[in-house]
Parts: structure tokens; sequence; C-alpha cells
């Protein structure tokens, strides 16, 4: 009697081991325990790492412990008290059975575990690890009857996960993450995801805006204009600004004039330039990333499908579409140097030409940049024609007012952001 007892005692804890096991190792995070693993160089996270590489019968085993257990604990329960009570004792050991086993090995472990995954699943890994060994023979039997049964159903069992469904999950998790504090991490986060989804001609430098000398300029021209210049480095064309041949370091520039001590004449700028890095407009952010990093390079010229000169990308750019500005002694903070004119504290005369992602940017506003890039781009896809000057319309939250319309190319306009949100509507 008190040996049959403890006996279901001890098969009911296995059970609610393998119940809570379950639960934690199901719940747990796999990169929380990758990162274990590999930064801390955890022994049971290593262990729960392998066991997620054969997560069918990881399953299989503690279902297969759990239940057996708990048959096991009811028909040892139901002899003793059959035994103690007759034919009754199948009464009483079907109620207090279902009781222990919904609240002691169920609710309880799985409840904990639900909630305290990652470290349940630790504690209890070198375990699992033993029984998932030990019932290795069943267990491979027990796969063949499901595989055989997904066979005959002809349902997937083929985990069809993909790259889309991964980062989708990352992007999940990155939601997840809360916290007034966190708020920065968070979007630096998103916009690492967003960097696949997004083109250097959206981040660019344009042309219109771009910085560029003439090669066949006198040296001392050249080193005139690059003196007082915020640029490190700085495209160099032949005939027209759009023939660009090659790139001038000013740091190499300058070298080469105190070498020289003053003789320029000696200067030869085709030599201390270096070749152009030529790339399409539509290369991803990630793309060009890898791409600057594997060159060793942080400078490239970009150009459309003609080969037309586009604008000028830098590793910068990128970095500040997941940092934010990244402002140093030689940056240019002055708005009218970047096409923006304050004129009351949310009134802006704006260059046409000015990116939006740029705008946005720097005055932390929300005008959608999905289908546009620039702020005349915006308008035009916005209002589906070429608005005259004075018109004015109201979207997201803005007024803007077509200040000066050169031809058919808007090139200035007025910004006012709204204290509230209007619906869209031109006036005149």
């Amino acid at each position: 009697m008190i040996i049959s007892t403890i006996a279901v005692l001890i098969f009911l804890l296995l059970s609610a081991f393998f119940s809570g096991s379950e639960t934690a190792l199901t719940g747990a995070s796999e990169a929380f325990m990758l990162d274990k693993d590999k930064k801390e160089h955890n022994s049971r996270a290593k262990i729960i790492n392998k066991l997620f590489k054969q997560r069918d019968k990881l399953i299989i085993t503690t279902l297969l412990g759990s239940n057996l257990f708990n048959t096991l604990a009811t028909s040892l329960a139901t002899s003793v008290l059959i035994g103690l009570f007759g034919y009754e004792g199948v009464a009483y050991a079907t109620i207090v059975m279902t009781f222990l086993v919904l609240v002691y090995t169920d609710m309880l472990p799985k409840s904990y575990s639900v909630k305290h995954a990652n470290k349940v699943a630790l504690a209890v890994a070198p375990m699992v690890k033993f029984w998932v060994y030990f019932f290795s023979p069943i267990t491979y039997l027990l796969q063949k009857i499901v595989h055989l049964t997904f066979k005959i159903f002809k349902l997937p069992f083929n985990d069809t996960n993909n790259d889309e469904s991964t980062i989708s999950e990352i992007r999940g998790a990155i939601y997840m993450y809360n916290g007034e504090q966190k708020k920065e991490e968070k979007e630096m986060l998103k916009s690492i995801l967003d960097l696949r989804d997004i083109v250097v001609y959206d981040v660019m430098n344009h042309r219109r805006n771009l910085f560029s000398l003439d090669i066949d300029l006198p040296v001392e021209k050249i080193i005139q204009k690059v003196k007082n210049c915020p640029f490190s480095r700085i495209p160099l064309y032949q005939g027209r600004p759009e023939n660009i041949v090659g790139i001038i370091r000013v740091k190499s520039l300058f070298k080469a004039a105190i070498e020289k001590k003053g003789k320029y004449d000696e200067i030869n700028i085709r030599e201390i330039m270096t070749k152009p890095w030529f790339i399409p407009d539509n290369t991803s952010l990630m793309q060009q990333l890898q791409l600057f990093r594997s060159r060793r390079e942080h400078f490239a010229i970009v150009v459309d499908e003609y080969g037309d000169l586009q604008g000028i990308v830098t590793l910068e750019d990128i970095l500040e579409e997941i940092v934010g500005d990244i402002n140093d002694e030689s940056d240019i903070s002055n708005l009218d140097v970047m096409g923006i004119r304050k004129i009351t504290d949310n009134t802006y005369i704006v260059d046409g030409q000015v990116p939006l992602r740029d705008i946005n940017r720097k005055f932390n506003w929300n005008i959608n940049d999905e289908n546009a890039v620039t702020i005349a781009g915006y308008l035009l896809d916005m209002t589906r024609t070429i608005p005259e000057e004075g018109q004015r319309f109201v979207f997201d939250g803005f007024q803007f007012e077509i200040i000066k319309r050169n031809k058919n190319q808007i090139s200035s306009v007025k910004i006012s952001k709204l204290q509230e949100e209007i619906s869209s509507t031109p006036t005149n």
C-alpha cells in the first residue's frame, strides 16, 4: 500500500516533469539559447540547441513520457483503490487521479513553464537529454508512424519556413521590444531590416547638389576651391559635370601640395586621384553596405540604367538610415545649404529636389516617402498633375504651397506643419 502510493507520487512527478519540459522547450527562445551558447559557452544552452535540431523527436519524447507516467500512475492508483473499496475504487480513482493529473501534472507545471520558459528549459536540459536517448528506440518507431500517416493523408511534413517568414519573426520580436528607454534601439533594429527594401537612389546625394570640380582646372584653383570644403572626397569631371573621371581625396591633395612645397605645377591630379566606382541606382542599401565593406570603400557614384549620373552615396548615408543624423566638425548644419530656408518654427521654404527622407529625418516629420524621393516628386504623385505657382495642397498633416515652378519642374515649395491633420484638399 505504502510502496504503491509512493510509486504513484513518483509517476505523477515524472509526468509533471515531462509536461513542464515540453512547454518550456517549445516556448524557449532559440535566439536566447544561441546567445547563451556562443557568448557565455553555457553547456545547458548547448544541449538545448542540439535538441532544437530534432524538435519532432523532442516533442515525441516529452509527450511519450507525460502520457506513459500518467497512465502508470492512474493504473496503479486504480488497482490500490479497488483493493481498498472494491469496484467503487474505480470511481474514486477516476475522481482523484483526474484532479491530480489536471492540476499537478498539467496546469501547474505548464503555467509555471510558460512564464519562465528559458529558465525552466535550462534547468531541465540535461534530464531531457537523458530521456531523449532512453526513449530513442520507441521515438524512432513513433516517428516512422507519424511520417507514414502524413504520407497517407498527403499532408506537408517538411519545414516550410523561408527567409521572408524568418524576417517577419525578427520584426515581430522587435515590435515586442518595449520600454521608453529602448525606443531608439527599437527604431535602429527596425531600420536595419528596412535596408533590404531601400535602394541607394532613395538616400543618395542628388547630382544637383553634388560638389565636383573640373579636372582641367589649374591645381592652384582646385586647392583654393577645396580648402574650405567640408567633404573629404570630391568627384572630378572632364568636359561636363556628368562625366565623372576620378575621385580626389582632399587629404592626398594637401599632402602633395606640402611635399611639393607650393610648386603646384608639379602636381599631377591624375596621379593622385582614384578611379571612380559606379553603382546602379537600384542597389539595395543592405547590398551596398556589404559592397562597401568588401571593397573597403565608403564612396560610390550612382548611375541609372543608361549610365547617366544620378548622384553619390557614402557609407555615412547608409549608417544614417540606421542611427539617424551623424554630424561631425566638418558637416554642414546650415539649412540653406540643404535647400531649406526657415520662415517660422513650423514653416519652411524647401527646394523641390530636397529628398523626403532627409527632411523627415531632419525635423522628425512623417511625410509619406513610399512613392517618391523628393518633395517635387511627392507633390506630383499626390496631385497627379503639375501644380501651378500659388496652388496649395494639404497632405499628411502638412500644407504645401507652390512658390516657384520652372517650366514643368517644381523648384520651390513652402511647407507648413499643421497643428491638426486636415483631409487632403487643394486650395487656390
